[in-house]
């Protein structure tokens, strides 16, 4: 899980949200077209177009807007519209059968004691990787760490094998620090595991 630091909210964001009124209340179902267009690529931008979770490329097609604490009318529904509670999460559209990870394993699952945040400045420290594509707890006491990969399914058979593709095809490279850098803005995937392991 990469540490992410939010930016300022897109201004046709805040717009959009300002226009609330006596008959109209702004709410998550109801955001414009281009709002939404312009959440999306600010969430995106902040992550450096990786998966707040897992860490797999986002793509235009396999990406939603997730909140960290559900917006469900018995969680957090206040929290909707509130951009430090917003992150872009692969996995949109799933085949029937297919498991689910990351912000579609979780749901409206919340416990703040038992969820590491990718805000959370130590959130990279938390977990360590192996060689064969596993994301463990960094301490095998580490409760938290434990129940996050468990509740996002982080180390399902088809993420693991993601990252293990990734960690064989540069395991012979002497110098990974090319796949460390920072491209337009973009990290490549699995970044924090490259940089645990290499």
């Amino acid at each position: 899980m990469k540490h992410i630091v939010k930016q300022t909210e897109p201004e046709s964001f805040i717009v959009w949200k300002n226009k609330a009124n006596d008959v109209w209340k702004p709410n998550y179902a109801n955001i414009d077209k281009q709002e939404r267009i312009d959440l999306f690529k600010s969430l995106k931008n902040e992550q450096g177009y990786i998966c707040c979770y897992c860490e797999r490329e986002l793509n235009e097609d396999d990406c939603h807007i997730e909140h960290f604490k559900p917006k469900d009318k018995t969680k957090f529904p206040e929290l909707q519209l509130e951009y430090s509670n917003l992150f872009c999460s692969c996995q949109v559209n799933t085949q029937k059968g297919e498991p689910l990870h990351c912000g579609n394993s979780k749901g409206n699952w919340f416990d703040e004691s038992l969820l590491i945040s990718p805000l959370d400045s130590n959130c990279e420290i938390r977990f360590k990787f192996t060689y064969d594509g596993q994301i463990l707890p960094f301490h095998e006491n580490d409760v938290t760490a434990k129940t996050t990969i468990e509740k996002l399914q982080l180390n399902i058979d088809k993420l693991k094998n993601l990252r293990k593709g990734v960690i064989d095809a540069l395991f012979e490279d002497e110098d990974v620090s090319w796949y460390l850098e920072i491209k337009d803005g973009r990290f490549n995937e699995f970044y924090t595991t490259i940089k645990y392991l290499f």
